[in-house]
């Protein structure tokens, strides 16, 4: 009886000592709930705003602010969403950024200011555009890298308790990402998956890009399968430069040219041309930010100086620029909206 008794602790102790076996509910991943936004916009960018909440009215908030002056001229900024009642604090926020010029920077810092000391849970910028990414470096001492005293003002932010995620499209030089630190962390995207529907639906079948910079940018991301890759320079002639086709067939091919951004499109004008008089059944360009200071978007036009390109593609990043252009033209503004709402989700 002793030993049976003895027998039976000794298994009981056993048993104690083994692992429970797991539940399946424990081991089973939970599907990624997408979160939910409070849109604060900047005043280009409110458009854009409405889009994002119609598209998923469940999803996100957007709450309009007024961006006024003083009669000295400084901001007066009400910001929406904290009144009657403060929808803001504890909940992730999404703020919409133009940064066309510098006295709406400065007014759109103020804002990401106050919303970080406003207990939110997480903020998320937008901004397609960063204005002055052609600016990273210098070659004269006493010039500024405006690309970098950004990065300072970025970084300068406070904190909510986890960085701050600054997206951004098509990034001049993908270096100025690591000009960010503290608080700011960049989330570099491309527009170019807003161009691939497009092509297809034009029957373009050549993808060319003006420089060997940008071919080390976008080559990758066009399938070298369905599209010719084209890849033009420059050289010097005496004391000219021309532009060259240094690899790929550009021979009764349907081709669109391929850059981050224009500004007065010298360069872009002049790759077009060359691809016609090499024998290029069309020649298209696609550009993430049509910058086009001075209108320089006139000259593309129908019966400009520089219409060449049957279509010219490019993306609203700069809304102050794109709604002033001109509709059945040359031009095809692609809406980035949808873009936007599909890379909150991925890092």
């Amino acid at each position: 009886m002793v030993r049976r008794l003895l027998l039976l602790l000794a298994g009981t102790a056993d048993a104690l000592r083994r692992p429970a076996p797991r539940r399946a509910t424990l081991v089973t991943r939970q599907a990624h709930e997408p979160k939910q936004y409070q849109i604060i916009a900047g005043p280009a960018c409110e458009a854009m705003a409405q889009r994002i909440q119609a598209s998923e009215p469940a999803r996100f908030t957007y709450h309009e602010t007024s961006w006024d002056k003083f009669p000295d001229g400084t901001d007066r900024i009400v910001v929406g969403g904290f009144q009657p009642k403060n929808e803001i604090a504890g909940e992730h926020v999404l703020m919409l950024a133009s940064f066309h010029d510098n006295d709406v920077t400065l007014s759109q810092f103020q804002v990401m200011v106050m919303l970080l000391m406003s207990f939110v849970e997480s903020l998320t910028i937008v901004l397609p555009f960063y204005p002055t990414g052609t600016m990273e470096r210098v070659v004269t001492e006493g010039e500024v890298a405006t690309a970098a005293t950004y990065a300072h003002l970025f970084s300068s932010l406070p904190s909510c308790g986890r960085p701050t995620r600054l997206i951004v499209y098509d990034l001049h030089t993908l270096q100025n990402r690591f000009y960010l630190h503290g608080n700011t962390v960049a989330s570099l995207h491309t527009t170019v998956p807003c161009l691939i529907p497009r092509l297809e639906a034009a029957g373009i079948d050549a993808v060319a890009f003006p420089d060997d910079g940008a071919a080390k940018r976008f080559k990758h991301m066009f399938d070298s399968d369905v599209y010719e890759i084209i890849v033009c320079g420059k050289v010097r002639d005496g004391d000219n430069r021309v532009v060259t086709v240094q690899d790929g067939d550009v021979n009764d091919k349907k081709v669109v040219i391929v850059d981050d951004l224009v500004q007065t499109g010298g360069t872009l004008y002049e790759c077009g041309a060359k691809l016609l008089d090499l024998g290029a059944a069309s020649v298209s360009a696609f550009v993430a930010h049509g910058v086009f200071p001075r209108e320089a978007w006139k000259r593309f036009a129908r019966g400009g100086d520089r219409d060449v390109f049957d279509t010219f593609y490019v993306t609203n990043s700069i809304p102050t620029t794109t709604d002033k252009l001109p509709s059945n033209d040359v031009f095809e503004v692609i809406d980035l909206t949808e873009r936007v709402i599909d890379d909150l989700d991925n890092y």
